[in-house]
């Protein structure tokens, strides 16, 4: 299996529209809020086959200069996404205020008001290129103050090996040393959001109600993300994409790589996401098997918390539990997992397996 390096315009892009990443269509450090305008206008159903640009590589502390940057791990100046290049070079990011995450947007949605919900179906994920980075740099992650050794930043390279006709991302044992280290790939979007109201945009990095830098790693293709619409329009954006995550993203960074990622917009009717859902008030993924309510809290703590409520209040709604009830089924057979705790706010999602309710009658199904 050969991974086609798919330059801007290059290779399949089969949604019914196309959004390739350029200065013109992206931000960087920063996320679309009510005042933005458009990149691309659709109409609920429509899908979208989107461009997305890694951050790794193009950042001030890298050299912003991926060409550079990469040649110097053996990857060719054709095997540079093109559009990388030039958002490195033109696009303006203040590295002291603003976040690292080269996002794509806004998508207006025709009819998607304030109360709905914007319904993100990802139908396909690409990788552009064959290799990724993780990185663990600036003293952040899960130990911050043991890691990174010393004073320097650490970007690890890792090329993208075929086996079997699966795809896996390679590490050596030592620095240097031969990539005998593989892990599967599951290439998944980190940040997938809505604009917020008002005329400030949001920093890249936490994530919170308008879903942003969630890092959810359940949202691979197949999956579904249902976030509260904040402005008429919805003016949806992604972003942050990656290869592969551990739940927890413990080093600061997962495998992050450039996909094309072509997904569908669907708008939720308040009444009918109500009916369904109850109140939702922050990301809701479902899979094929889960529905996974979400906590995001600068304290893992009250993040843990807030998932437990907002899995209560979907069980309850969703299917009439008692409180009680449903409180003891979330405590025998619901995993809550971490989603990371390196993005300023952390992340707790649940999954709450739908087959445990299927003799429970449901509202109707937004599927």
């Amino acid at each position: 299996m050969t991974i086609e390096i798919l330059q801007p315009g290059v290779g399949e892009t089969p949604g019914d529209h196309y959004l390739p990443a350029s200065p013109e269509t992206v931000r960087w450090g920063r996320l679309p809020c009510e005042t933005d305008a458009a990149v691309l206008t659709v109409a609920p159903g429509e899908t979208v086959t989107i461009d997305t640009v890694s951050h790794e590589g193009i950042l001030d502390d890298q050299g912003k200069d991926p060409r550079a940057f990469f040649a110097s791990h053996g990857v060719a100046a054709s095997e540079v996404l093109h559009d990388a290049v030039e958002i490195a070079a033109s696009v303006t990011r203040d590295p002291a205020a603003d976040g690292p995450h080269v996002v794509t947007g806004p998508i207006r949605i025709e009819g998607a008001e304030p109360g709905d919900l914007l319904k993100i179906t990802v139908v396909k994920l690409v990788p552009r290129v064959p290799y990724g980075v993780i990185s663990n740099r600036h003293g952040k992650g899960a130990l911050v103050g043991e890691l990174p050794r010393g004073a320097g930043n650490v970007s690890v390279f890792s090329p993208v090996v075929e086996r079997d006709g699966e795809l896996f991302g390679s590490l050596p044992v030592t620095e240097g040393g031969e990539r005998v280290v593989t892990f599967p790939l599951a290439p998944f979007l980190g940040t997938m959001g809505v604009a917020v109201a008002g005329s400030d945009r949001p920093h890249s990095v936490p994530p919170g109600a308008h879903g942003g830098n969630i890092d959810i790693n359940l949202l691979v293709e197949g999956t579904v993300l249902y976030l509260p619409v904040q402005v008429d329009g919805a003016l949806a954006y992604v972003g942050d994409p990656h290869f592969a995550q551990g739940d927890g993203e413990v080093a600061l960074t997962a495998l992050e790589a450039s996909l094309r990622a072509t997904l569908r917009f669907d708008v939720v009717a308040r009444d009918d996401a109500l009916a369904e859902f109850g109140e939702v008030t922050g990301p809701l993924v479902r899979t094929a098997e889960y529905l996974v309510p979400t906590g995001l809290d600068p304290d893992l703590n009250a993040a843990m918390r807030a998932c437990v409520r907002a899995a209560l209040s979907l069980i309850r709604a969703r299917w009439g539990l008692d409180e009680h009830l449903a409180y003891a089924y979330l405590s025998a057979a619901t995993d809550f997992d971490i989603s990371q705790v390196v993005d300023i706010v952390c992340g707790v999602h649940a999954r709450i397996r739908e087959s445990d309710f299927a003799a429970v009658a449901t509202a109707g199904d937004a599927r």
